[in-house]
């Protein structure tokens, strides 16, 4: 396995599963991942084409600041999350139970 593979699997951090993740990918084949904080938008086409087979049309980011929530031991803040809308060419889908 190349370097290059490798760095692929590190790049997807599995599916994020949420309401609005939900609706995106039932409504227009979007699918959502977390993705590696430093991972770029060529990276993560290329690995979701090479792992699931399919053909992604375009991906965009966002980083998800991390919530500052109240403890035991006072303040500790989340880590931020690095989200990727992917998006998948007509007639196309990813079946997460399968894989």
């Amino acid at each position: 396995m190349s370097h290059h593979q490798e760095r692929l699997l590190k790049v997807l951090m599995g599916p994020h599963i949420s309401e609005k993740a939900t609706i995106v990918a039932d409504g227009n084949g979007q699918y959502v991942f977390r993705v590696a904080p430093d991972a770029t938008k060529p990276e993560i086409k290329q690995a979701v084409e090479k792992l699931f087979e399919v053909k992604v049309l375009n991906v965009r980011t966002l980083v998800q600041k991390g919530k500052v929530k109240r403890t035991a031991r006072g303040l500790g803040k989340r880590n931020n999350v690095k989200k990727a809308y992917v998006r998948l060419a007509e007639g196309q889908e990813i079946d997460f139970l399968s894989v």
